[in-house]
């Protein structure tokens, strides 16, 4: 594109200098008087100079710019090549058997090593075309943002396809387990697809401001509802999840913006449900909530570290907004004070896998008129343990009272019996306790097997007495537990499927309990 420009003005410069030659008179002498009109056309000329010097600067800026370019291109190049050199060579002696002399070696080979050096080939050349595209991407115009600093949008197209028997409160990523009448017409099953669990989300990468790398990111979905056109059901509103600002310096970030509960830091894996973490409402502490907070790592050993993080939260209780428009505060928010977190973890290496162990601690202050206050809190412990190359433990577990907004109680925060508008109805906060477990066993780099188990067991005493009306379902739940497996195979980087079995029971209180049974196929795209 840039030679073309070129070529135009340099055509340009020659038509103008054969404009001057024809211009040119030797008949003139010193002190002719020139005629009107050939005064004219030497001041069309003039202006015509002027610009052409105006157009060759901005030439000689350009060739400037495409040097440099080059010069970066050359660079990456350079690296890339270098990096696929050492690839290759790594190849070569994972492919080049073992001297007959070196029974070390011989010792050293599992049985499995066919599978390992097929894997490790199959990862060198993906390397390697990740390498090549990165070369040709030299030549390519690419697209910037508003500002000189680099921007990547990621995500993922994900595609559902589910089966559920037995009735649910949601049928694509259900959570509840609910009795046939509870939904009009209910046939007790259904089958359907959906790929409003999709994902997009772009990152941003900013300039060092006072020692920090400073970055972005914001994450949307389409699972904030539905359109009232028909067969809406497909067409999924988008939604905010999360978006952050991060100052990051060698051991410490400050992050601000919306973001998961730093305090329960670990979900389930599961692809049938990205739009809420798995065993959501079952043991899983959850929600996306505006936030700053302030983490500081501290180094132990080459192989250990501690880490805390303390920060301020919007205190959500979980009700539903009154208005679809304007936005009136949660019963957390009257309270005219912040929700407060706080985390410590430690996190040691083991045979290049990492243990941790946390604990973390919330509260919020609830205010519900007429001077009535509930202090909301939670206690959490979670734990990743690696147990040998191919298993992983994950767990955590939660005590709490008034955290409906964060998913414990099964989304039931207060009690009342009587009128809320009655300055005399006394306000309760729900205890609760819950946790969930998940065993991870990786077969190969490529597949996975996942298997877990959670529940969510708010006070069925405490329900009894003050139950009256928890402003959530139409009757106090007293229980809810779910389990899963599925596997993960994940082929290549950017292909992943998966299929997955999972069942929810509900127990009402003082009632029977009701079950669902749900199986699900997903294909996604990550990018």
């Amino acid at each position: 594109m840039r030679g073309k420009v070129w070529a135009k003005r340099m055509v340009g410069a020659a038509a103008l200098a054969g404009a001057l030659l024809a211009q040119g008179n030797p008949s003139w002498g010193q002190g002719t008087v020139q005629p009107a009109s050939q005064q004219l056309d030497l001041a069309t000329v003039g202006a015509l100079l002027e610009k052409l010097q105006a157009q060759v600067q901005d030439l000689h800026a350009q060739v400037n710019d495409l040097k440099a370019d080059q010069q970066s291109a050359k660079a990456e190049s350079a690296v890339l090549r270098k990096e696929l050199e050492i690839a290759k060579s790594q190849l070569v002696a994972i492919s080049a058997p073992p001297s007959a002399g070196s029974p070390a070696q011989a010792v050293a080979a599992p049985s499995g090593s066919i599978a390992t050096t097929e894997e490790r080939i199959t990862r060198l050349e993906e390397n390697q075309q990740l390498a090549d595209s990165k070369i040709a991407e030299q030549s390519q115009t690419k697209v910037e943002s508003g500002s000189k600093y680099r921007l990547r949008l990621t995500g993922i197209v994900l595609l559902n396809m589910f089966e559920n028997r037995g009735t649910v409160e949601n049928s694509d990523f259900p959570l509840l387990a609910e009795g046939q009448q509870s939904q009009f017409l209910s046939s007790g099953g259904s089958f359907g697809g959906s790929l409003r669990q999709s994902q997009i989300g772009i990152q941003a990468f900013g300039p060092t401001v006072a020692g920090a790398q400073t970055s972005a990111n914001v994450q949307f979905d389409f699972s904030g509802g539905f359109t009232e056109v028909p067969n809406g059901s497909s067409f999924g509103i988008m939604r905010l999840r999360t978006g952050t600002v991060r100052f990051d310096w060698p051991k410490a970030s400050v992050v601000a913006g919306q973001d998961t509960l730093f305090f329960v830091p670990n979900n389930p894996t599961s692809l049938a449900t990205l739009a809420v973490p798995a065993l959501a409402y079952s043991g899983t502490l959850w929600n996306w909530t505006p936030q700053i907070r302030v983490e500081h790592k501290f180094t132990l050993s080459e192989s250990g570290s501690f880490l805390i993080q303390g920060g301020i939260l919007d205190s959500l209780t979980g009700d539903t907004p009154p208005s679809t428009y304007y936005r009136s505060p949660t019963w957390g928010e009257r309270s005219g004070q912040p929700a407060y977190a706080t985390r410590i973890s430690w996190t040691q290496d083991i045979h290049g896998q990492s243990l941790t162990l946390g604990a973390g601690g919330y509260y919020g202050r609830q205010t519900w008129g007429f001077g009535r206050h509930v202090d909301g809190w939670a206690g959490t412990v979670d734990a990743s343990l690696p147990l040998g190359q191919k298993f992983e433990l994950t767990t955590a577990f939660f005590r709490g009272r008034a955290i409906g907004g964060l998913g414990g109680g099964i989304g039931q925060s207060a009690l009342w019996q009587g009128s809320l508008a009655d300055p005399a109805t006394d306000i309760y906060g729900l205890n609760a306790l819950g946790g969930w477990s998940q065993l991870k066993f990786k077969a190969t780099s490529k597949l996975q097997f996942n298997g877990a188990y959670g529940l969510d067991n708010p006070y069925a005493g405490q329900l009894r007495e003050h139950g009256g009306n928890t402003n959530y379902y139409p009757v106090p739940l007293s229980k809810n537990e779910s389990g899963l497996v599925n596997f993960i195979y994940q082929p290549r980087s950017d292909i992943v499927f998966s299929m997955e079995y999972r069942r929810i029971k509900t127990f009402t209180l003082d009632s029977g309990a009701n079950a669902a049974n749900i199986a699900s196929f997903s294909v996604g795209y990550i990018f």
